[in-house]
């Protein structure tokens, strides 16, 4: 038999109901529906199999020898059926939350903050992935992608999260009368480059610079701003990443650009499931905080 000779599933689902029950009204409460809708089904059902399914000469209505076959077949399928629905749903809810990002990200940004998550959902398992090749969401993989860039990227939901000007950034020990008016006065210095990313690129297109400097180390994301803090080279980044460093004196700006790329949440199209519905929730209201004013403290107390 087809897929096209099968009757209606709605229609096996309330001979199923009504197997297991032996009541039209204890199959209508099952299914949320009444008890006539219940024997409409079942009509339906004997109509397309062209055979009785119930004996209604008695007062009571029984199963027919071909009910009692259907029956068997039904409570098997949709046993098997639920069980491997409760499997799948059971697997899915404890499965940890999957996070792609570059380890810059991860450890200037997310890091620094997902002991408030933490705290918020203790039942949700993480797994951050620091890595920098673009690796894309996938079913029972990755849940989410924190990538930087212009975007769209094809087959994927992306959002922009935070706009991410890009800066290039030094130690002051390295600039004691601060930073040369041309950009290209850099090029002779030691760089800094976060392995696997694409920011220096960008950046130097952006300043308008066709020559790449020659001496260029490149660093997991994490050694990458050690570095920078130690002196041992410059680097173009985006600000957020070098924000704090910045505010507190370890880094200097040396130039900025008002460019328009942002760090993107970058997920599969269709239902998130609940633990990623929570963290994206959490990574807009840290968004939105980070874009606030700081409080204005006001006066001083009268002594």
């Amino acid at each position: 038999m087809g897929w096209s000779d099968m009757p209606p599933l709605s229609a096996l689902r309330a001979f199923a109901a009504y197997s297991e029950s032996g009541s039209l009204e204890r199959a209508g409460a099952a299914l949320n529906v009444s008890h006539a809708a219940i024997s409409q089904q079942l009509r339906a059902l004997e109509t397309h199999l062209g055979v009785p399914l119930l004996d209604r000469s008695a007062r009571r209505m029984s199963l027919t020898a071909e009910g009692e076959l259907l029956a068997r077949a039904t409570t098997d399928g949709f046993g098997q059926m639920g069980q491997v629905v409760a499997t799948l749903r059971g697997a899915d809810a404890t499965r940890p939350l999957h996070v792609a990002c570059t380890p810059g990200f991860a450890a200037t940004w997310l890091m620094p903050r997902l002991g408030a998550f933490r705290s918020a959902h203790p039942e949700i398992e993480l797994m951050i992935n620091p890595n920098p090749a673009l690796t894309d969401p996938s079913p029972g993989g990755i849940d989410i992608a924190l990538r930087y860039g212009d975007g769209p990227w094809a087959g994927l939901d992306n959002t922009p999260l935070l706009r991410a000007p890009l800066v290039v950034v030094g130690a002051p020990s390295l600039f004691p009368d601060g930073p040369p008016e041309d950009p290209r006065a850099l090029l002779d210095r030691p760089w800094l480059q976060e392995l696997g990313t694409n920011e220096a690129t960008r950046g130097m297109e952006l300043w308008g610079i066709s020559q790449r400097p020659s001496n260029v180390s490149h660093l997991p994301g994490n050694l990458l701003i050690e570095g920078l803090r130690d002196g041992q080279g410059i680097a173009v980044t985006t600000r957020l990443q070098v924000e704090k460093d910045l505010a507190e004196g370890r880094l200097i700006l040396l130039y900025d650009q008002q460019d328009n790329a942002y760090y993107h949440i970058v997920t599969l199209p269709g239902v998130h499931r609940p633990p990623l519905r929570a963290f994206i929730r959490w990574l807009g209201r840290q968004a939105a905080a980070a874009l606030a004013p700081a409080p204005n403290p006001g006066p001083p107390p009268l002594a």
